[in-house]
């Protein structure tokens, strides 16, 4: 399925900075609760992350981070997850964060 340049601008991916993160026991499969700042354009979004393989909760605190930020919300579980974190699998297809390599403002727009 091929996609337009246009029809690709409609999905919304920005920069995050976590801010808060901890584990999130009561989610069928493993996975981190996440409180994520996007900048004063979108402010502060939730999001629910299946990381536990590669990441803990305390390491997460301060790391940027690529999001989905116009996705409809989704109730997981009690919490509600406002935005999508993206990652790419492993060779056991485990989840790895996108993430830029050096420090940019929160909020910016990936093209």
């Amino acid at each position: 399925m091929s996609l337009t340049f246009d029809e690709f601008l409609k999905v919304d991916i920005r920069v995050g900075r976590i801010l808060r993160a901890e584990p999130f026991p009561e989610a069928r499969n493993p996975a981190i609760k996440l409180w994520i700042d996007f900048g004063p354009e979108i402010g502060e979004k939730k999001s629910s992350a299946q990381i536990t393989v590669h990441y803990a909760p305390e390491e997460l605190v301060g790391k940027l981070v690529l999001a989905v930020v116009n996705f409809p919300p989704r109730q997981i579980g009690r919490f509600m997850s406002e935005v999508l974190v993206l990652g790419a699998p492993d060779e056991a297809c485990e989840v790895v964060l996108v993430t830029p390599d050096i420090d940019v403002p929160v909020g910016g727009r990936m093209y």
